[in-house]
């Protein structure tokens, strides 16, 4: 779910801008799953540019404040979300800590790194969403420790059916800046792509785990 529509093209414009987002689906990337994808997603790079970092930053607290209330926690998943996630927390005056993908396999064998007291609000920082297992892990982990998850929300979704299907499943809300469908719509308005290459990405998101890549005039 978007909250705000000029957020949203906002947001997918300043991704496009400095390569956070890259789209080709001429010559299309191999994701860790090896899926074949027209397009690539990197949200870290954000923290390089100030004024993009500032206005992700910004936004998100709003929409953590708008749609979940002040949480006590903000919690960020390990490890993309941890910089954006201090941010946030930083700019509402909130405590941080972060979640790994599983428990450290020495010391104190840790998932969750920071204070957590039993019962507390906890908001998810996330910066980018596909099927969603990784962030819902963290999700778990978290309720495992005694939080109350208001719900996450992201930088950017891909809008897979499976990643809503597992979020319903959780019974987690998830909301984002931007998503797959924004950023169609503002790469033709600028565009950044053309006709043909719109109708291949929206083929592409359909089935990505079958979709195979074909010429793009």
């Amino acid at each position: 779910m978007v909250l705000d529509k000029n957020t949203a093209k906002k947001t997918a414009e300043l991704l496009l801008q400095i390569n956070a987002i890259k789209l080709n689906p001429k010559n299309p990337f191999t994701w860790a799953s090896g899926w074949k994808s027209p397009i690539y997603c990197d949200n870290r790079i954000s923290l390089s540019f100030p004024p993009i970092r500032n206005f992700i930053r910004e936004n998100m607290a709003r929409q953590i404040e708008e749609y979940y209330g002040k949480p006590d926690v903000i919690a960020g998943v390990a490890t993309g979300a941890i910089g954006i996630g201090i941010l946030v927390a930083e700019y509402l005056g909130l405590p941080f800590v972060y979640v790994r993908p599983e428990p450290k396999k020495h010391g104190r064998q840790n998932q969750i790194e920071g204070f957590l007291d039993h019962g507390q609000n906890v908001v998810v920082v996330e910066d980018l969403i596909s099927t969603g297992k990784s962030s819902l892990n963290a999700v778990e982990a978290l309720r495992e420790q005694g939080a109350n998850v208001k719900g996450m929300i992201a930088i950017f979704s891909y809008g897979f059916d499976v990643a809503a299907e597992n979020f319903e499943e959780k019974r987690v809300h998830l909301t984002t800046l931007s998503n797959y469908d924004y950023l169609l719509e503002q790469a033709m308005e600028t565009n950044y792509i053309s006709e043909n290459e719109h109708h291949t990405l929206k083929e592409w998101r359909t089935n990505p785990a079958e979709w195979k890549s074909t010429a793009v005039k």
